[in-house]
């Protein structure tokens, strides 16, 4: 029969130590095993929310990739004409904090679209800013003579009813990828 090891404080120490190195390589094998899958998801969902923010392109968005200031700007091009830029952006003023969006600008700075990537706005308010009826009026509105703010503050955007913080989060977001945008375009080439 096997000896009982002694309740001490060495052999606890040491049983916890095994234990927690067992269930850290457990986690990093885990880790490793699900990091490539979930970047190729990641990069997925940003392709196709560029699809849905412009015109039909035919160059790799990671070859016309630029990023400042946490703002992802992509250059698209088909058959070598400018399409038009795919802004990611964000802003940390939501209701809920941290709202991402990617906007489509087409050559001339007009607005293409506008889709929301993420956000933690309330259900039912603020979920709102991914509504057709909020998001359509950007549609062909030119940042330089629109003014990215809700009529409350002095600009041209209709707020969604009972959610105006979403929506100032919204335009902040909108703004700040126009603004980003102007600075560095001209630095973005497209090699096909």
């Amino acid at each position: 029969m096997a000896k009982k090891l002694e309740s001490t404080l060495t052999n606890m120490i040491l049983s916890l130590v095994l234990i927690s190195m067992s269930m850290s390589a457990a986690l990093g094998f885990v880790y490793l095993k699900t990091k490539g899958p979930i970047e190729i998801a990641a990069q997925k969902k940003e392709t196709d929310a560029i699809k849905q923010v412009l015109p039909e392109f035919d160059s790799d968005p990671a070859e016309g990739k630029k990023e400042r200031d946490g703002v992802v700007i992509y250059r698209l091009n088909l058959q070598d004409q400018p399409v038009g830029f795919a802004v990611k952006t964000f802003t940390d003023k939501g209701f809920g904090g941290h709202v991402e969006l990617m906007a489509g600008f087409l050559p001339d700075g007009s607005i293409s679209k506008v889709t929301v990537l993420s956000h933690k706005e309330t259900p039912g308010l603020g979920t709102k800013m991914s509504d057709p009826k909020f998001s359509n009026q950007f549609l062909g509105k030119n940042p330089a003579e629109f003014i990215l703010k809700v009529r409350k503050d002095g600009g041209q955007v209709d707020a969604i009813t009972a959610a105006t913080v979403s929506s100032r989060a919204y335009c902040d977001a909108l703004q700040r990828a126009y603004i980003t945008l102007e600075a560095v375009k001209d630095s973005i080439s497209v090699n096909q």
